[in-house]
């Protein structure tokens, strides 16, 4: 497998690609021109054939083997985030307000660097079954592997395996870490709306604030991982906007909150969510107030099976890198949404330049990749999309 590797001349061009999109970036469902060059990218390999999928971004595409075997699926998100890009390089984002701050540019140009190599493979007889290539958008807001799925992803394409990775800014370039059980967390993001009666501030004996009812609920709903879960259980719970009132003069009717809860236990996920309703509800009644609790879809968490570990160790090491294991996170991925479907394994690739010493996470304003860890990437994506169509 070591001969699958990324040549010199490969490697410049998906470092070129990397910064193109860095500089271009674009919001989720709105990844346009990064959708029209990574087809312009997969047009110019022999063996990629586009496929016909019914979505305005993100795009699939397929690599077809020399022989009957398995199907893998490869995926890359492709969209960036509203921040403003403080790290100062040559390839620095080029639009106010947008970045890519997760390294979503780092993941779309390791899978074209994947699909050159697998051209490669097929040409010399190697790749047996087939490799679908999806490229999928609006990551960023867990929705786009749903959308996929709904528009017929799995009527498409039928996998017998599915693969994907991560960049992580906690490892240094030069690993891959392949952790088995759950890696990254399930979530529910939810939104809590409190109605009051709103009137003068002058007279709050005439009003029902829902801002003092709001500031209430915030404050209670910190016992739900402080006092309901139990504390081995990693559970986090984040009200991470509140939204009400306009004037200094004025009680209003109506108050806003998103948040967040998440955890590497979907039992203990499903417990916090019961108490958070229990507790929004009944906290409101307190303050003379109604409320209404509006969740998203849940994401499950990004789990890896032992089975499956066992062989990405096995292909991780035969790229040359370091293969090591790491601590979880309860940062969420929609790839989960794709494990029912198949058996699933995702890695985590280092992305922190060694001499750094300072960890910029991802979602940070100065986060930054350590560009030259696109070649392992890339090429344990396709050393194992190789490997498991020989199984």
């Amino acid at each position: 497998m070591m001969k699958y590797k990324l040549s010199q001349a490969d490697f410049q061009r998906i470092l070129a690609f990397k910064r193109d999109i860095h500089m271009h970036p674009e919001l989720s469902l709105k990844e346009f021109r990064t959708t029209e060059k990574i087809r312009e990218f997969l047009e110019s390999i022999p063996s990629c054939q586009i496929l016909p999928f019914p979505a305005e971004t993100g795009l699939v595409a397929r690599i077809e083997g020399n022989a009957n075997g398995p199907e893998v699926m490869l995926r890359a998100d492709i969209d960036a985030l509203p921040q403003t890009e403080q790290y100062e390089s040559p390839w620095k984002s080029q639009t106010p307000g947008l970045m890519h701050a997760c390294g979503h540019d780092f993941h779309t140009a390791a899978l074209l660097g994947a699909a050159l190599i697998l051209d490669r493979a097929k040409e010399q007889g190697e790749l047996a079954g087939c490799v679908d290539l999806v490229f999928q958008p609006a990551e960023e807001i867990t929705a786009g592997a749903r959308m996929l799925i709904d528009k017929g992803l799995f009527e498409m394409i039928h996998p017998d395996f599915c693969l994907g990775l991560h960049n992580w800014p906690s490892l240094p370039g030069g690993t891959i870490a392949c952790h088995e059980g759950a890696l990254m967390a399930a979530k529910r993001n939810f939104e809590i709306r409190i109605y009051g009666e709103g009137g003068h501030g002058s007279m709050p004996h005439l009003n029902i604030d829902p801002i003092v009812c709001a500031a209430a609920v915030v404050q209670s709903l910190q016992t739900v991982v402080s006092r309901n879960m139990n504390p081995l259980d990693a559970v986090v719970l984040s009200i991470n906007m509140i939204n009400g009132g306009s004037a200094t003069n004025l009680v209003v009717d109506q108050v806003v909150m998103r948040g967040t809860i998440r955890s590497l236990s979907e039992q203990a996920l499903d417990h916090a969510i019961e108490r958070a309703d229990a507790i929004t509800e009944k906290t409101a009644q307190a303050y003379e107030c109604r409320c209404q609790i509006l969740w998203d879809e849940k994401i499950p968490a990004v789990y890896n099976s032992p089975e499956m570990t066992s062989q990405a160790r096995k292909f991780a090491g035969m790229t040359g890198y370091e293969v090591i294991d790491a601590v979880p996170s309860l940062a969420s991925e929609d790839y989960a949404m794709y494990q029912s479907y198949a058996p699933s394994f995702f890695y985590w690739v280092g992305s922190r330049a060694k001499e750094e010493s300072q960890i910029e996470e991802l979602h940070r304003p100065h986060f930054h990749t350590d560009d030259t860890a696109l070649a392992g990437a890339a090429q344990v994506l396709a050393i194992s999309a190789i490997g498991v169509s020989k199984i």
